[in-house]
């Protein structure tokens, strides 16, 4: 009788196609995984006990080095976990500015991983497309916050400083550009016979288990569970829009493929009813303290330049109590706890990561399948490992 034996293999932590610094170990009964374990850490850089010995201000640019990918999202959550803390309430130009941004970037991150998962596969030009268009959303990043990528234009109390006067012509041209791209992309993969033979039943997992491992974002709706924050708990006036929620049937690669696509064209619609409905107002909130005063009046009014020197050098006392935000980011549930402890900096900050959450499902995904597509499992997560090793 011949003893039947397994192999195991690491892959990683310097493997081309896990999307950052991640190792997996696997176990292999010839070519199928009998389990995968994935091994974090050699990112690691601390961002939420950098953040607790920080000024709440100066808090805020850390949260752009975790998904850097998703700036503008996690500048979002954490800028309404601290104005629920302090008990702020922004504009409504404020709120719906942030919306627009927000769905921006949702499609800037789907963008970049539909391009760098089908590279990962072989199609290689599908990277060309896709950052052919998420050029246009880095020239709204731009033009809004100066940076191509870290902007931290979205801040406590509302925003750096008042929208370009050509915000409007920006982001239409945009939407334009990747609507326009979808074509592309459809052509090129949805009836691709290679790409469907390398996701169409790879990577499955049942809407139970996804509830059951915590997954959110497109793991999660790829099953076919319809939660979506936007929806369930809105924030920053997402009551106010009218869009529908993309879920798939089987829970696969593919499924999670055409997901995101159709929630890119969901952003396209959330962002043209924002600038369709986009109210007048004041891009900040009025809280003397609190939220830094304009910039126009720090250099014409005594009062203003004041209060600016003394939040900047002396940051603003929160009260004491946690509280908890969750948004909807491209990844799925980005939550903030932060714990007020009276003093002018966080006593706690706890950061609920979809990326880390998300990955935690790997060993699930590809148990039983071959070891070529473990890749596309990786990939079908889409993980940032700044995100995951904050």
């Amino acid at each position: 009788m011949t003893e039947q034996k397994t192999v195991t293999i690491n892959m990683g932590p310097q493997h081309p196609s896990t999307h950052g610094v991640l190792r997996v170990i696997l176990e292999l009964d010839g070519e199928r995984v009998v389990s995968a374990k994935p091994v974090v850490g050699y990112l690691h850089t601390g961002i939420e006990k950098t953040m607790e010995s920080k000024l709440y201000y100066k808090a805020l640019p850390c949260t752009d080095r975790m998904d850097y990918l998703s700036p503008m999202s996690n500048n979002l959550g954490y800028c309404l976990a601290v104005e629920k803390l302090m008990d702020i309430d922004v504009p409504e130009k404020v709120k719906w500015a942030r919306v627009i941004l927000a769905e921006l970037t949702r499609i800037k991150s789907h963008l970049v991983w539909l391009g760098t998962h089908s590279i990962d596969l072989g199609a290689m030009s599908m990277l060309l497309y896709t950052f052919r268009d998420r050029e246009s959303i880095i020239d709204v990043y731009e033009a809004c916050g100066g940076q191509r990528m870290m902007t931290s234009y979205i801040r406590i109390g509302g925003l750096a400083h008042d929208l370009p006067i050509d915000f409007e012509k920006k982001v239409r041209k945009a939407c334009r550009q990747v609507r326009n791209g979808l074509a592309d992309y459809e052509n090129l993969l949805v009836n691709n016979e290679i790409f469907i033979n390398r996701t169409k039943n790879v990577g499955i997992i049942s809407a139970e288990d996804a509830v059951a491992w915590s997954l959110s974002g497109p793991m999660l709706r790829g099953s076919g569970v319809k939660h979506d924050l936007r929806k369930a708990n809105p924030y920053s006036g997402y009551e106010n829009f009218d869009f529908d929620i993309a879920y798939g049937t089987n829970g696969d690669a593919y499924d999670r493929f055409k997901l995101r696509l159709e929630e890119i064209r969901q952003s396209l619609r959330i962002i043209e009813q924002g600038l369709d409905g986009m109210p007048e107002g004041a891009y900040r909130a009025h809280v003397p303290g609190v939220v830094l005063p304009p910039k126009e009046d720090v250099l014409y009014k005594m009062e203003s330049m004041i209060f600016h020197f003394k939040i900047i050098t002396e940051g603003f006392k929160a009260p004491v109590g946690t509280v908890y935000q969750g948004i909807e980011s491209p990844k799925g549930e980005l939550g903030f706890m932060i714990t007020g402890d009276g003093t002018n900096m966080p006593r706690r900050i706890r950061v609920r990561p979809p990326s880390f959450i998300n990955l935690a499902s790997l060993p699930k995904l590809v148990e039983g399948c071959l070891f070529s597509d473990v890749v596309c499992a990786i990939g079908t997560i889409d993980i940032v490992l700044g995100e995951v090793d904050r």
